[in-house]
Order: structure tokens, then C-alpha cells, then sequence
């Protein structure tokens, strides 16, 4: 369906994606008002994709555009924020170009093994989960950029996006390896 309570979930965490890049562009915002807005709108927005898949499930809801709708918003939401974050110098651009080019490319594995009827090799993986989780973690921390009962939160952020930036690179190299049969018999 295109419009049920779980598709409306994951269309508005697209649509939070702009408000997100704005809140440090509002003027008259202090620096610590724009980390704690924008920190606060992606935790609440990152939220929405456990509880759209939840409901789509429990409601049971689920679709094909809801199947292909809510990658494509976490995918928005992770790189427009990456990007921001790169911007404000809190995340190395090396990590972006890996988190950002994984996504190009994967997407596009994906759907060429689907134009090949071969999707299933290249279904979404534990590892894929993991750094997914890895990128929702370390993004909050980055954007806030300060210290919470005692945490600095910049500190971990930056251990958390490279941790999240290798487990990106291994995560697409397991996508690689999954459909690198289906790329031997089509080069042929």
C-alpha cells in the first residue's frame, strides 16, 4: 500500500531529512541549541524505521513499495547526515566517500540482480543490520558534539563511524562475494 501507517512513517522520515541539514542554517540558533535540535530530530527520526518495519509486520501491513521505500529513507537520511557532518568537520570525508559509495553501489548490485531474478542473494545480512545500527549510534553522537554525564560524545562518535565505515567496507564486500556467481555467469 502507499499510503498505510507504515509507509506514512517512513515518507516522514524522508520528509525530516531537510529539517535536520536546516537546523544548522536556522539563524539566531546558538552552536549548542543546533547539535541538540538536530541530535534530537535524527534519534526521533532513526526511531520511526524500527517502528515503521514493526507495525508494517504487526499490522500486518507490509508491501512492496514499503520493502523498497524504507532503505531508500535510511540511505537519504544517513548520507544527508553524514554530509552535515562532514561540513561541520566532525566526520572525515574518507568516511563519507565509503559510507556513500557502499550505498551507490549496493543499491545498484541490488537491482541488478533483480532485473536477473537473483535478489535473494544479496538479501539484507546480519552484518548489513550491524552496521547499520553502528551508523544510527555514531550519527547522534557527532551531531550533539559535546560531553553527556560524562561521555564525550565526539570522542565515540568518531570511533563509531570508523568502526561503522569498516563494516561498511566489509558488509559490500560480502554482497560482492554473495552474487560474484551471478556476475561470473553474466560476463560470460
Amino acid at each position: 500500500m502507499f499510503f498505510n501507517l507504515p509507509t506514512l512513517l517512513t515518507w516522514a522520515r524522508i520528509a525530516a531529512i531537510p529539517l535536520i541539514v536546516a537546523v544548522f542554517y536556522w539563524p539566531g540558533l546558538g552552536v549548542a541549541w543546533q547539535n541538540t535540535l538536530a541530535t534530537g530530530l535524527f534519534i526521533v527520526v532513526a526511531l520511526t524505521d524500527w517502528a515503521d518495519g514493526y507495525l508494517a509486520r504487526r499490522l500486518n501491513q507490509t508491501s512492496s513499495f514499503g520493502a523498497f521505500l524504507d532503505p531508500v529513507a535510511d540511505k537519504f537520511l544517513v548520507c544527508a547526515s553524514v554530509l552535515v557532518l562532514v561540513h561541520l568537520g566532525r566526520a572525515d570525508v574518507f568516511v563519507a566517500l565509503i559510507i556513500i559509495g557502499r550505498e551507490i553501489a549496493i543499491s545498484a548490485l541490488r537491482e541488478w540482480m533483480a532485473t536477473i531474478g537473483a535478489v535473494r542473494s544479496v538479501a539484507v545480512h546480519m552484518v548489513g543490520k550491524v552496521k547499520t545500527a553502528t551508523q544510527m549510534v555514531a550519527i547522534p553522537f557527532l551531531l550533539f558534539d559535546g560531553v553527556v554525564w560524562g561521555v564525550d560524545t565526539r570522542w565515540w562518535g568518531t570511533l563509531l563511524i570508523w568502526v561503522a565505515a569498516v563494516l561498511t567496507v566489509w558488509s559490500m564486500g560480502f554482497y560482492l562475494l554473495k552474487a560474484l556467481p551471478e556476475i561470473r555467469a553474466r560476463a560470460r
